[in-house]
Order: C-alpha cells, then structure tokens, then sequence
C-alpha cells in the first residue's frame, strides 16, 4: 500500500470512529488509542534495518523540547492526570502545579529558547515520564540513535541530534490523518503546546464537553502553524493517487 492510499485508510478508520458516536470520554479514548496502536503496530517494519534507538527509561534528554499534541491527546492527558492526582502520592506530585509552573516559564518560547532555558518537562520525575503509557505521539515519534548528541544539545551545547526519520513520517501520518477526520467532521483538528492546553484541560471538564460539540475549547492553536496550508494538504492527499 502507498502512502496515499495509506493515509486515506487512516483518514476512513478515524471518520469511522467519528461517526459511530459516543459521549465526549469515549470518543477520546477511542480517537487516541487507535492512534497509538497505529503507531506501534507500523514502527518496527517502517525502521527495519536501521541501528537501534539510543532511548531508554531513565533518559529524559528531549524532554525540553516543545510539544504539540491534538486536543484528543490533550484531554486523554488531563485525564490521566487526574486520576494520578486523586491518589496521595499524585496529590504530594501535583502535577497541576508543576505543569502550570513549566507553562509560566516557557509560553511562548521558540525552540531554541526553550533548549537554552533548559526547561525540564513537568511530567519528568527522577528521570523517568509518569505519563508515558498516555504520552502523545509527538514524544513517541521523537527517537534519536546517538546520546551523546542527546545529552549535548540537553545540556545546551548543540541543537542538531540524528533522529529516526521513520518515527517522524509515521507520526506524523497517523497525527495528520486523525485531523483530517477531525476536520471532516466539524471538531477543532489544530495542534496546541502542550502545557498551555493542560492547563485549560485542567480547569474543568466543560472544555472536553465543549470540545466534542465543536468548539476550539483549547485556542489558540501554536502560533506557527498554517491551519489553512494544513487543509489544503489533507485535501491532497485524499484526492491524489
């Protein structure tokens, strides 16, 4: 199968999920959770061949780098989120605090800047991310082979790290098919900075409820992004052959 034609089986499989309808949580969960088995079930034959990634628990080296991720992904997030801040040891974390903290440092901050600022990632404790089994595809499509780059350009020493190219297409083949369909089906499909948007998640359930109805509950959307650019390119490639 070709990318086009791959990329419209995304696209058809999200629309899918759209329409069968479901209330606001599930429709979260669903959204997000076929993104990830996507995900993991197409990596390891896109990167056949290729050394392994220099990533391991305990390595939280791009973890200053900027985020984006899909409202769906935001709201799995905050979610998640909660339930670790409903038990005692979440509540003494409290991540709400230290991802509003992160916010108030970094908001906007180009990348460079916030490589420089060296911003350590809210959601990383002693070296290891709490949300890992939720995080967006963003952070799972961002694999480096080298770690000595890793930890230079950590340390402010250099920018430029070799990461795995297949993680980047595929992430962001199954990140742009979600929101074509989003878009097809009148939901807000931007891409917003991470902590920004948690912090709105966070306030209350009504933006996730708002979300599903068709508001852009989390505007805005990063200040780099082309949205229209965006659409004209879903529509291209659910049209070329």
């Amino acid at each position: 199968m070709g990318p086009f034609d791959f990329f419209r089986t995304l696209h058809d499989g999200f629309v899918g999920i759209l329409a069968a309808g479901a209330a606001p949580d599930v429709l979260i969960d669903r959204l997000t959770a076929r993104s990830f088995e996507l995900f993991d079930a197409n990596i390891a034959i896109q990167t056949e061949g290729l050394p392994q990634p220099a990533c391991h628990r305990g390595c939280p080296s791009c973890c200053k780098l900027r985020v984006t991720a899909t409202a769906p992904e935001i709201f799995l997030l905050a979610h998640y989120i909660g339930l670790i801040h409903a038990t005692p040891a979440g509540a003494a974390i409290n991540l709400p605090k230290r991802i509003a903290q992160a916010n108030r440092a970094t908001k906007g901050l180009g990348e460079r800047q916030r490589m420089a600022l060296r911003q350590p990632c809210p959601f990383v404790l002693r070296g290891v991310c709490i949300v890992h089994p939720v995080r967006p595809l963003a952070c799972r499509g961002h694999v480096s082979f080298d770690r000595a780059a890793c930890v230079r350009a950590a340390a402010g020493r250099d920018i430029e790290v070799p990461v795995s190219e297949p993680h980047l297409s595929l992430r962001g083949l199954v990140q742009t098919a979600q929101q074509s369909a989003l878009r097809a089906a009148g939901l807000a499909w931007g891409l917003y900075e991470l902590n920004s948007a948690l912090v709105l998640a966070l306030d209350t359930k009504d933006r996730r409820a708002a979300w599903a109805q068709g508001s852009d509950s989390l505007a805005p959307v990063i200040g780099d992004l082309d949205m229209a650019a965006m659409a004209a390119t879903f529509d291209e490639l659910l049209t070329r052959h």
